[in-house]
This record gives C-alpha cells, structure tokens and sequence, in this order.
C-alpha cells in the first residue's frame, strides 16, 4: 500500500506507556484516618476539610506512581503507529463519503493504542485478547504487537493489518446502524444458538472491511499489487477451523464465533467487489 503521506488521524488515544491501569478514588488507610484525628484535634481545623486535602493528595500521589513514562519507541513501533493512524483516516474518508451518499451523517469511531491491559467500557482487556470494538465507548482497541501475531500466523503485510483495522471499524458501522443491538436480541431468544449469531456478525464486519477497501481505492487509488493478495490470505488465516488446527484442536463448528476461513474469505472478497453495504446482508433476511 502506498500509505506514507495520507493524512492520519486525531481521533487516536495512545495509551503505551502508562505502567498498568490506575486505580481512581483509593481508599484510604486506617493510618491516615488516625493521622486526619490527630492533626485536626492538635489544630483545631475540621477533620473533613483535612480527610478531603489529604486523599486528594494521596490519589494523586498513587495517579503519577502509577503512570509510567513513555518508553523510547523504535522506529518500527512508530511507523506502526502511523500506519495504524493513517489506515484510520482512510475508513473515516471512506465512509463519512458513503454516509454522506446515503443521505446520512457517519460519526467516526476512536482509537486507543495501548500494551499489556487496557480499560474500556467493556471492562478490562489484555492485549492477548487482540484488537476489539467497544459499542460502549464508540472506540476499537488496537494493541500494534498484535501486527507480529498476525506475521507468525501467516498473514504479512501492511493491507492485511490494514483489513484488520477495518474489519473493527465494521463492528463500529454495525453499532451505528443498530446490527450489533439486534444481534443481541436474536442471542437472547435463542441462547442455543448465540455462536452463530455472532458469526454472522463477524462476517458482516468482514465483509464491511472489503467494502471500506473498495471505496478507499476509489479516493485513494493506493493499493498495489499483491494487497489484496494479502488480505485475503489474512482472513483465511484467522478463520476459526484454521485457528483450531493449528492449536491441535480437532475442527468444531459449534464453537465457531468469526467464521471459517472460507467463510471470511468469501465475505471479505464480496465486500472489496460490490463495495456496497446492501451486499453484505450475512444474517440473510
């Protein structure tokens, strides 16, 4: 991909560096209560007023212990992080333009760049976990390490990565147009068959991720050769039966929440050639 020189993104949190997640408003110990009764009984002050100066002072004390400095990052760390800005910006062009079309407004999700563990509002996630969408916040977690997994997987490139940004900003287009509410729904009704809900929910994302690079090549006329190559080879590298075979699973359909590699292939690829939301319908209804 010709990336280099697209604009990036503001709409990035990075989050690297921070030592772990802070815990607000600590509690504070019996010592220092003891300590508040004392000075107030020596002074007279109000023992409230003095609690109050006290823990603001304590919990800011543990915010600065607990917010690391920003390590020194290498090159290719940075490059990561400005392609991962870049290829953002890409999917708010894209699809701020295709909302406009539709008649409708598109309100661009965050990105939080992070390491170790990160606090959404969906709860506290590892990196291990990989890049995910919060419906809660409007923002898509991204830790850059996971670009390496995705290599060790057998999924290099930068479209690939590029897909796997996209295919988050999906599950944001799927909240904005209320999909990921009804999907829901359909798993509250019929709990019996919550994965394969969830399947089709992570196809459509998919599928929105070929769109996004069907309308980016439009404006941006920046793939190459071999680009989509690469997109392809990581859908289908990350498809749960190929997932499951490589961890010496033995292949259960039952138990699959993305899909099987043909699956995301198929969808990815019908996304890139129609580059139109209409064809990416996978709860078939």
């Amino acid at each position: 991909m010709r990336w280099k020189g697209q604009r990036q993104s503001s709409n990035v949190e990075d989050r690297r560096g921070r030592g772990g997640i802070a815990k607000a408003g600590g509690k504070m110990s019996v010592l220092t209560i003891v300590i508040v009764i004392v000075i107030s009984v020596i002074t007279g002050k109000n023992p409230i007023e003095l609690y109050q100066t006290i823990g603001g002072a304590t919990q800011q004390t543990n915010t600065s212990q607990n917010r690391a400095p920003v390590a020194q990052r290498s090159a290719a760390e940075k490059e990561l992080a400005d392609f991962s800005k870049t290829i953002l910006a890409s999917t708010e062009d894209a699809w701020h333009a295709e909302f406009k079309r539709r008649g409708a407004t598109y309100k661009a999700p965050g990105m939080v760049i992070f390491e170790g563990n990160v606090q959404s509002a969906c709860g506290v996630n590892s990196e291990r976990t990989g890049p995910f969408y919060c419906p809660g916040d409007h923002k898509m977690y991204l830790a850059l390490g996971f670009f390496k997994q995705l290599q060790r997987m057998g999924a290099p490139g930068d479209f690939a990565q590029a897909y796997v940004i996209a295919h988050e900003v999906g599950h944001h287009i799927q909240n904005i147009l209320g999909t990921e509410k009804k999907m829901r729904q359909m798993q509250q009704r019929d709990p019996a068959n919550k994965n394969k809900y969830l399947v089709m929910l992570e196809l459509q994302a998919d599928c929105y991720a070929g769109v996004w690079a069907n309308l980016s090549q439009q404006q941006k006329n920046w793939l190459e050769d071999g680009d989509v190559e690469e997109g392809l080879q990581a859908a289908a590298s990350i498809g749960d039966d190929t997932l499951q075979r490589n961890a010496g699973r033995q292949v259960n359909v039952e138990s699959f929440t993305h899909g099987s590699s043909q699956q995301r292939v198929d969808w990815l690829r019908q996304g890139m050639r129609s580059g139109d939301l209409s064809k990416c319908n996978t709860f078939g209804n």
